[in-house]
């Protein structure tokens, strides 16, 4: 495991530049295992639901977890508003980094992700495989 530490700019998509991220050290598996921000808009797919609720606000990014594959990333985050109420769910895309978004993955090079359908739960889940690394 190696860990990456990432710092992400005013105007950056949370999801897709984490995304971009793995693809760019040439990886196939990682795990966000903590990030801390803030947000100007947020995107969560509360649990049960089928689409993401929009927040606008000025938002502080309380937790940040979840796994990185080459085909999709599964993350998790909860939020605080400005009056500190706070929202948690499923990240998707669209949500926007206001100040700065401090992130560390940990990085997996004997490993792959990916996600496949599983017939149990229904959903895209996630498959790990050992993958010696490409000398």
């Amino acid at each position: 495991m190696q860990a990456h530490p990432l710092r992400l700019f005013p105007g950056d998509d949370l999801r897709a530049a984490l995304e971009d991220a793995l693809r760019q050290v040439k990886l196939q598996a990682a795990f966000v295992i903590q990030g801390i921000g803030s947000l100007s808009i947020a995107q969560l797919r509360f649990a049960g639901d089928e689409d993401p609720t929009e927040l606008r606000d000025d938002l502080e990014i309380l937790t940040l977890a979840g796994s990185l594959s080459p085909d999709d990333a599964h993350l998790h985050m909860s939020v605080a508003d400005s009056r500190g109420r706070v929202f948690g769910g499923h990240v998707a895309r669209g949500c926007t980094v206001r100040t700065t978004a401090e992130i560390l993955l940990a990085l997996l090079p004997e490993h792959r992700f990916s996600r496949e359908h599983d017939s149990s739960s229904g959903f895209m889940e996630l498959v790990i495989r050992n993958e010696p690394p490409m000398e």
